[in-house]
């Protein structure tokens, strides 16, 4: 049983922040462009949000962030289950898998940007390769879990391929693949602000640029608080689907 206090946690933890935050500047007494105050951060999010500036920047950056995501996981799904069921294609494939996990996403993202401009495509792309490796290894692990008995079981009912994924194989790897999209879901929205860092003329990589250029470290604070909105809701999202699809484990 949780105390009935519990949900009093993270709103105090915030205000707790936000105190530390305030003394910290008044004591110090660091001028805007070093360390602006809450209140000067919450003014700067409200003249971006009523000219719209931060609402534009947020779509451009949120539409990366799910196309990369969609890409990721259904490429590395797919890919996963294949490895998965053939150790030979894993002998094979897994030193590249590795190799190319073993360059940073900030060396790679200038090549994809020259490769396919500056538009949305570069940035989709990175965003599928920041969160395909995790995914990958999710599915392996996830759909190789399954016990040897169910599937002896299965072909003991002449189930056919397809029933034994959809019935047996699936429901199996769901936990540990909704686990590797959790942590996929987060690293999408790195992948889209590396991506902006490199080239880009919208998002919330670019307005950060853009404030870090103008001495403007209000605006940056107030993307990179948005930055982690998106990441904390698409985390949140994909708990809820966890629980709604493995509903039956509990």
């Amino acid at each position: 049983m949780k105390p009935r206090w519990s949900w009093l946690l993270l709103p105090g933890s915030v205000t707790a922040g936000l105190l530390i935050w305030e003394a910290l500047v008044r004591v110090n007494d660091f001028p805007a462009f070093i360390l602006p105050s809450p209140e000067r951060v919450w003014a700067r999010f409200l003249d971006v949000l009523n000219n719209g500036t931060l609402t534009r920047h947020t779509l451009i950056t949120l539409s990366e962030v799910l196309a990369g995501l969609a890409l990721g996981l259904a490429v590395a799904s797919a890919l996963g289950y294949v490895i998965a069921k053939s150790r030979s294609l894993e002998r094979v494939l897994t030193p590249y898998i590795v190799a190319s996990q073993s360059i940073p996403i900030v060396a790679v993202a200038p090549l994809l940007v020259i490769w396919l401009g500056s538009g949305l495509r570069s940035k989709v792309l990175i965003c599928a390769l920041i969160v395909f490796f995790p995914i990958l290894i999710n599915t392996v692990v996830g759909v190789r879990s399954v016990e040897p008995d169910l599937r002896d079981l299965m072909r003991s009912l002449k189930a056919t391929r397809w029933q034994t994924f959809l019935k047996l194989e699936l429901p199996a790897a769901l936990p540990i693949l909704l686990g590797g999209l959790k942590v996929g879901a987060t690293l999408s929205v790195i992948g889209a602000v590396v991506g902006e860092f490199v080239g880009a003329d919208r998002g919330l990589g670019f307005l950060i640029n853009f404030g870090r250029g103008q001495y403007d470290t209000a605006l940056v604070f107030v993307a990179v608080a948005t930055l982690v909105v998106i990441a904390m809701s698409l985390y949140g999202l994909v708990a809820l689907l966890e629980r709604l699809l493995l509903n039956w484990k509990r």
